[in-house]
């Protein structure tokens, strides 16, 4: 089965650890080899499977599992961190790539561990700013036949096959969800977490906060206006699980002061 593969840099060199065995390559090659795949989902390559018994539902059924167990065990490590969604799309310059790196870089100072999906855009601006900060900066990545996707600045990481396993484990234990403007993946990931927060299948206290009220207006009032004032499809409590803000300064002031999380 598939092993948890993790990389440490130290000085000027980075170790990784498969299984139990292990090999360096100099901080420069890994950036390198990193950046080859760094784009988003959809431009990634189509790979077909393998039509041996690896293709059969009773090895996927064991192969989801051990997915879960080194998710599980990777994260095991992480206490206090929070989980960026946004659009894979934005270069260095862009308003959005800024402003979380911005973010993620007063979340490192403060101790906070930022987790992505460790691909490119806001997922990269976040883990930038962690690791520009010297906190934990964690990707949780796609795995390809034959390496994963991943930006530069991730320090910590562990690749999935399954997305549907990474989506879990992207979710599994932050202490805060932020999220930037986005394309499908970002809206995807936003309601599934409401849905959770909603039907109380997660803490209820965990802060939901949107950045962007240029983005993210337009679809909150639709969600009061259409979802609960003129549909009654929620309630009215459902429509305050979520945040929307306009800056970084203004979500590290309620992630600095929310609980942490000791369901899990």
């Amino acid at each position: 089965m598939d092993q948890v593969g993790v990389r440490f840099p130290v000085g000027p060199h980075c170790f990784y650890f498969q299984g139990l065995s292990f090999r360096i390559q100099s901080v420069a090659e890994d950036s390198k080899q990193k950046g080859t795949m760094n784009v988003p989902a959809s431009k990634l390559p189509v790979v077909p499977e393998d039509m041996d018994f690896r293709s059969s539902f009773q090895w996927r059924v064991f192969r989801i599992m051990a997915e879960f167990v080194d998710g599980w065990q990777f994260l095991a490590d992480f206490k206090r961190t929070v989980t960026f969604f946004g659009s894979a799309r934005f270069e260095e310059g862009n308003q959005w790539y800024e402003i979380a790196r911005e973010l993620a870089n007063m979340l490192g100072k403060a101790g906070f561990g930022v987790v992505t999906g460790g691909g490119p855009g806001v997922m990269e601006a976040g883990n930038r700013g962690a690791f520009e900060a010297g906190g934990d900066s964690i990707g949780i990545n796609i795995k390809l036949p034959a390496e994963q996707r991943i930006n530069p600045y991730v320090k910590k990481s562990v690749g999935f096959y399954y997305f549907f396993v990474r989506k879990v484990m992207l979710s599994y234990s932050a202490q805060a969800y932020v999220y930037f403007p986005g394309g499908f993946g970002t809206l995807d990931e936003f309601f599934e977490i409401i849905t959770l927060i909603q039907t109380k299948k997660i803490a209820t206290h965990i802060p939901v906060i949107c950045i962007g009220k240029n983005f993210w207006d337009p679809l909150d009032a639709w969600i009061k206006d259409q979802m609960f004032g003129k549909f009654k499809a929620i309630d009215e409590p459902d429509i305050k699980i979520y945040t929307v803000v306009d800056s970084a300064q203004e979500v590290f002031d309620i992630i600095k002061n929310s609980p942490e999380r000791t369901d899990f």
